[in-house]
């Protein structure tokens, strides 16, 4: 296969929440923000080194929260799972796909959450003078992330 050497958009992707089988949609998501991850770098100097540095030796990695908004659909399945994580905690745990499509619906690249809990639900802001989808948000806690092309 060829390289390509124009980025792929990012409107095209897929989102699955381990709810549901990922055949069946748990509603389209808008937008999935917050895919990091960050390595804490811990500064150690031994006490007889000859130059006055310090040495950065690899530590914790966390993975950021990250936050999915769609709009408001006929499904109870996020609801159930955030009161599955009040009540049941580490064991309402999930591993979350997001898949990245190219042009021809074909994953090219997925960034897998494991261990992920509802960390944060926002309802949408009701307005009667306007024509807006009724949004909401989830934020998601995960333990970590890969990445896989």
């Amino acid at each position: 296969m060829p390289d390509r050497t124009a980025p792929y958009h990012q409107f095209n992707f897929l989102l699955n929440l381990g709810i549901r089988d990922p055949q069946t949609p748990l509603g389209g998501f808008q937008e999935v923000a917050g895919l990091t991850t960050e390595l804490v770098v811990s500064e150690y100097r031994n006490g007889n080194e000859k130059e006055n540095h310090v040495r950065k030796v690899p530590g914790l990695h966390k993975v950021g929260d990250v936050t999915c908004k769609r709009g408001i659909v006929n499904s109870d399945d996020l609801w159930q799972w955030i009161k599955d994580a009040r009540t049941n905690g580490v064991d309402a745990q999930k591993d979350v796909v997001i898949t990245l499509l190219d042009e021809a619906q074909q994953p090219v690249q997925a960034w897998k959450l494991r261990g992920v809990v509802p960390l944060k639900y926002t309802g949408p802001s009701l307005n009667a003078k306007g024509g807006d989808i009724a949004m909401e948000e989830l934020v998601l806690s995960a333990q970590a992330f890969e990445i896989s092309a």
